[in-house]
Formats: C-alpha cells, structure tokens, sequence
C-alpha cells in the first residue's frame, strides 16, 4: 500500500532516499531551505552527481510521486512517516553537531497533532532518538514513534545500495513503527535480504561500527603497504592472499593515499568521542586516524625525495579530486592535503576531474591552481603526474600521447592502478604505495 512519506534535506542521502521510495509506488515530499535548488528539482535537475539517480528522479517527478517544497509545516502535514536526513558535521572535537535535527525536530513538534514516524536517516551519535523523544515528550506529543535507520549508502553506488540493500537495520521498540516499516520496505527485500529490528540505541552504533571498521581495513593495508616498501614486497600480491580468506574478505584492501568523503574520516572520529566522553579509550580508532592523517602525505614524500627534496616552480599535474570515483563529493578527499602541501612547497599545479572541479574551487579556490578539461591538457611541460582517484578514465589512457606532452614522464599514482612490468616497459619512472618504485 503507497504511504505518505516526507523527506527532510535534500543531500545525498536524502534525494536517494525520497527518490528510490517513490520509485516503489510511494507519495514523497522533499523539504529544503534552499529555494533555489528546490525550483531546479522541480524541474527535473538534479543538484548532485549520483550514478543512475538522474532518470528515476525525472520518472518520478512526471509522475507526480517525487515533489518537493520549502515548506516545513506543508511536509508535516501530508506525511506520516518523516525522514531526518540532514547535516551531521564534525565540530572541532569531532563530535557531531545535532543542531539541525534538534531543531528540526522541534519544529515538527510545534506543528503535528496526529501520530507521526519520524526516521533519523542521517548518521547519528548513540542517544540521539532518545535526545529526538524528549523534545516531541516535553511538548505533549508523545504519541510520536521516534524511529534509527542509519544508510548504508555508497556514493557512486547509493542508487543501487538503495534499491537492493545488503541489510535494512531500524532501530524501535515500538510495534506500530515495526509494521509501518516493515510494508514500507518490503519491495527492497523480496531477494531475501534482511530487514534487522534492534533498540534505537544498538541501531545508532551499528553504523558507526561498520564505516569505522571497514576505515580500519583501509588504514590496515595502507600500513602494510609501507611495510611492504620497507621489505621488497608487492601490496598488491598480499592484498590477493589475504582477502581470498573468507574471514577477511577482498573489499576495502586497496592501498592508497588514505580514506576521505562524508562518512570515514567524520564517523570514525564522531565514535571516537562517545567513547571518550563514556571515558573509553578507543586504542584502535586512534591507531585509524593516525595512520589515514600519515597517508595522505605519502606521494609528497616520494615527489620530494624524487626532486631532491624541492618541489619549487614544478609543474604537477593532478588527476582526480573526488575522494573515490563516480562522484562529485570532494569532502575530506586525499587530494585536498596533496594540492595545499604542493602549493606550498611552491609547486605550479595543474588538476583535471571529470565530475569535481566545481566542487574542488569551493575549498581550494579557483586561482591557486589550474584547472584542464580534460586530463591530457594538464600535462603539457608537466614534472610529474600525480593520481589521486581512479576514475576508469584514467586506467587505460593514451601513454604515448602523455610522454610526448609531459616535461618529464613521471608518474605518482596514489591509486595503484597501473602495471608495474607495463609500465617499466613504457619508460616512465613510477611510483605507488606498496610496490617497487619503476625507473
């Protein structure tokens, strides 16, 4: 049966949610602050880049099932299950601001008078439905089922992620919001998937839990990666025997220049301080973090030592920005650290991304480097080529056509993506994380 459903925020997590559960038959209404992005999505554009998300968006805008409005109180009033997908950041201590959920939820409370589902989708600290339940119980609105149902969502795959979930964990201990949600997700589980009903509590750390384990694979392999450096052995072979082991798994054993985006760096540390403030000293979560903030600045050390330990007046070419590929989301993306080091070592840089340049000029600005359009353009008289996202683009270029164009055919590949013996047949002096260095 289609169900009312509200969706408060329009980021990534809220545009795949409202969108994927109109795509199953059901009425949702999209909440944004932002009139001017909200008039663009009404028209059928969709403000970020998310793989296949583009055609289900339009389907269902046309027909009439995807809507979306600046208006809280209109949201509130046509939905019975409302979603919370709004802005966590990270203050400076790591801990997550909760500001708009409260506040949000506040709102909600001045406005209801009838039995509501309020969902937090967003990536919440262990107590916030408790904190959410309070607000809705010191209004006299305790009618109201406060409900935890973390995403686990990959970006580039959230579209899919969505639409046929490894899992489905939602958080109550209440029946009515069991069965609302159990119908509700019912067309995503027909495979046999499993929709898991736990306390809001466990349900708050579940996700937290698994991004900050699977960080912890990726900080893992990236020290074995050094290590491999240091004894003459290839990660790549090591990242083979060891994920083959069902115990292990092969998924997040690529070694690289660190883990970036909206979820690793900011749940990893918004966990660190529940445990700290229930004064439990996380070793491990520590151990994470260090190495990740060591990791980014992996490829500056061999660029250096390369270069006699001067990067002045060098042309470096950067190729990729995102934080993974088939996204545009440039937060906390390895390639922030690289560039402010290179243009501080008084290096010329020069950065092409098929989907990120936009959002890269927010944080870095649009005057301190150079930005191609395409990836050969950046290379002309370049020193060295540095890569920094794996894009497919960038896994089977013109080689020729870059020799001929770079100053000097060196390559720096933060991402592991090219052949070593290849490479050494091609003549290029170059370098990865965890494997012999080609000259």
């Amino acid at each position: 049966m289609s169900k009312k459903i509200a969706v408060i925020g329009t980021g990534y997590v809220g545009l795949v949610t409202g969108t994927c559960l109109a795509e199953t038959g059901n009425k949702v209404l999209c909440v944004d602050i932002d009139r001017e992005k909200v008039e663009k999505m009404k028209k059928g554009l969709v403000p970020i880049y998310e793989p296949h998300l583009d055609n289900l968006f339009q389907r269902n805008i046309k027909a009439g099932r995807l809507n979306f409005t600046t208006e809280l109180k209109e949201a509130v009033d046509f939905a019975k299950i409302i979603f919370l997908a709004l802005p966590t950041p990270p203050g400076e201590d790591g801990s997550a601001d909760l500001s708009y959920i409260l506040n949000v939820s506040s709102q909600i409370a001045d406005i209801t008078q009838d039995y509501k589902i309020i969902i937090t989708k967003s990536t919440v600290p262990v107590g916030t439905a408790d904190k959410v339940k309070k607000i809705f119980v010191e209004k006299n609105k305790a009618f109201i089922d406060i409900v935890s149902n973390p995403e686990f969502l990959r970006e580039g795959f959230a579209v899919d992620d969505f639409m046929k979930p490894d899992r489905i964990v939602i958080g109550t201990q209440s029946e009515k919001a069991k069965k609302n949600l159990s119908e509700l997700y019912q067309p995503f589980v027909r495979q046999g998937n499993l929709i898991i009903f736990m306390d809001e509590r466990s349900a708050e750390l579940t996700k937290y839990a698994a991004n900050a384990f699977l960080a912890m694979k990726i900080s893992f392999i990236n020290e074995i990666a050094n290590l491999c450096e240091k004894v003459e052995a290839d990660v790549d072979m090591v990242r083979i025997g060891i994920g083959s082991d069902d115990r292990i798994g092969k998924h997040f054993l690529f070694a690289g220049v660190g883990y970036g985006g909206s979820c690793f760096p900011k749940d990893v540390m918004a966990l660190h301080h529940t445990a700290s403030e229930y004064h439990y000293d996380f070793k491990i979560l520590n151990a994470v973090m260090q190495v990740n903030r060591i990791q980014k600045n992996i490829l500056i050390e061999k660029l250096k030592k390369h270069f006699n330990y001067s990067l002045k007046d060098l042309n470096i070419a950067v190729w990729g920005l995102a934080f993974k590929p088939d996204t545009d989301d440039v937060r906390e993306a390895p390639a922030i650290d690289i560039i402010q080091t290179l243009i501080k070592e008084g290096a010329k840089v020069y950065a092409y991304d098929p989907e990120a340049m936009n959002n890269f000029k927010k944080i870095i600005g649009g005057n301190k480097i150079i930005y191609g359009q395409d990836p050969y353009e950046i290379l002309k008289e370049a020193h060295a080529l540095v890569i920094c996202t794996e894009w497919q683009l960038f896994r089977t270029p013109d080689f020729d056509k870059m020799k001929i164009s770079m100053q000097l055919p060196n390559i720096f590949d933060g991402r592991n993506i090219y052949d070593l013996k290849f490479m050494e047949e091609l003549g290029f002096h170059y370098e990865s994380i965890g494997r012999k260095s080609i000259n």
